[in-house]
């Protein structure tokens, strides 16, 4: 790649007043998804950009500074999360987090040792298409039920499905016509527009703003400061095995992002440093009391677009999460977001998960007339939508989403027609060839 073609370096320092409006931009683009999925499981916001933020410069120090990506709230785990604090409340869900940030830990050991391929051919995409499916599709009655509930009556609402349905449109004009910086960020606009809709019709309340002080510390869940960790199997049970999903979302970040920088990351500095990275930041999250962390599709958005690979941009970005986290009056602000209008950007941000899932079979040009694909892919859509689960004892159980994710590898793994090198050799070979294409400019 030449110069010219690059806005910014990945080492590169801009001048403080350049730096400080790119990692602003770069925050906002990642502002409405991070602390939309605490506002979905009732987590905080402040303490999801406050870890946000320390997971992200934990991710840069691991990654050496060499891979420009932020890490924000994951979506995979928004039922998890929520089925988890029905059982252990949100101190439970913490520590099957933090397991689950052990379990990317431990793939990274193993491919530092061994390679990455055994962790491709565990999860090609006929197995992590349909989980990703699931994800989406499961989380459809939550949408549905914020954009239509009064949360108030806890019955229908006329005015509240009005609201969902015009922040809905909003969300979609932003992503279908808008262009640049505002493209790439449709779900921060259509909060607001939504939130102003809602404000007319009366359904905002004000006063959490008005009493909110300037600073305030969030309200973070630390283990052995305001709580007693204990394991629930149950928890992890549900929590754990999502890990299997966001694992592969990564190895599909890395690839994209190595292709738009001109890099190969999975190289160097290594998927095992990036997985790690990963992990860690998951970790500090659960230990704040936010949700597990990821890399973003909003991230590479805003890097493919202007060309800014600065890993100072992305850790300035950091830096201001974890301010705007203990400034009161913005959490707050947040916090009166009313659930119709959530639930109206939700409508289209579930649906998306659930399309990507079917991108991936398609990208990858899986062929679901072939009877291994159709039954894999069917097994796991039936099991992790229809909620099958399995009771191991009076209270601990495998629930849909994990079980599918378990019976998608099981089946992958015996069915005949595997096709073991193929997947990973095409891996390597797309990254062994990067190159920028026009869509991504």
């Amino acid at each position: 790649m030449s110069k010219e073609q690059t806005t910014v370096g990945i080492n590169e320092v801009p001048k403080l007043h350049k730096w400080l409006v790119l990692s602003l931009q770069h925050l906002f683009a990642m502002f409405g998804a991070t602390i939309l999925v605490p506002m979905i499981v009732e987590l905080s916001p402040a303490v999801a950009l406050v870890s946000s933020g320390l997971g992200t410069l934990a991710y840069l120090i691991i990654t050496r500074g060499q891979i420009p990506a932020y890490l924000g709230s994951s979506f995979a785990f928004i039922t998890p999360i929520i089925a988890g604090i029905s059982i252990g409340g949100p101190e439970g869900v913490m520590v099957g987090s933090f397991f689950a940030g052990v379990v990317y830990g431990i793939v990274a050991l193993f491919i530092k040792a061994t390679g990455v391929r055994w962790l491709l051919n565990l999860l090609p995409p006929i197995v992590v298409g349909p989980i990703i499916m699931v994800i989406g599709l499961g989380l459809a009655p939550v949408a549905i039920d914020m954009a239509m509930i009064d949360p108030v009556t806890e019955s229908y609402s006329g005015a509240h499905f009005s609201v969902a349905i015009i922040t809905l449109l909003i969300t979609v004009v932003g992503a279908v016509f808008f262009r640049g910086f505002f493209g790439l960020i449709p779900i921060l606009i259509g909060i607001v527009g939504g939130y102003i809709v809602a404000s007319i019709q009366g359904l905002v309340n004000f006063q959490p703003v008005l009493d909110a002080k300037w600073f305030q510390v969030p309200d973070f869940i630390v283990p052995f400061v305001t709580y007693s960790p204990s394991i629930s199997w149950e928890i992890l049970f549900i929590m754990v095995p999502i890990a299997v999903v966001t694992l592969s979302e990564h190895i599909g970040d890395q690839m994209v992002l190595s292709k738009i920088v001109s890099k190969n990351f999975v190289e160097k500095p290594g998927l095992h440093r990036s997985i790690f990275g990963d992990g860690v930041a998951t970790m500090i999250s659960s230990f704040l009391g936010g949700p597990p962390n990821t890399t973003y599709g909003e991230n590479i958005g805003v890097v493919a677009l202007t060309r800014v690979f600065s890993v100072f941009v992305i850790g300035g970005a950091a830096v201001i999460a974890i301010v705007f986290g203990f400034i009161g009056k913005i959490p707050a602000l947040i916090s009166t977001v009313p659930d119709a209008v959530m639930g109206g950007v939700s409508i289209l941000l579930f649906g998306i998960i659930a399309s990507n899932g079917l991108r991936m079979l398609i990208d990858n040009k899986v062929d679901i007339g072939e009877k291994r694909n159709l039954i894999i892919s069917s097994v796991i859509l039936v099991i992790g939508i229809g909620g099958a689960f399995i009771q191991i004892t009076d209270t601990v159980q495998i629930p849909g989403m994990a079980l599918a994710s378990i019976v998608g590898i099981i089946l992958n793994l015996v069915l005949p027609g595997r096709p073991y090198i193929k997947n990973a050799e095409e891996m390597f070979q797309s990254l062994d060839s990067v190159e920028l294409k026009d869509n991504d400019k």
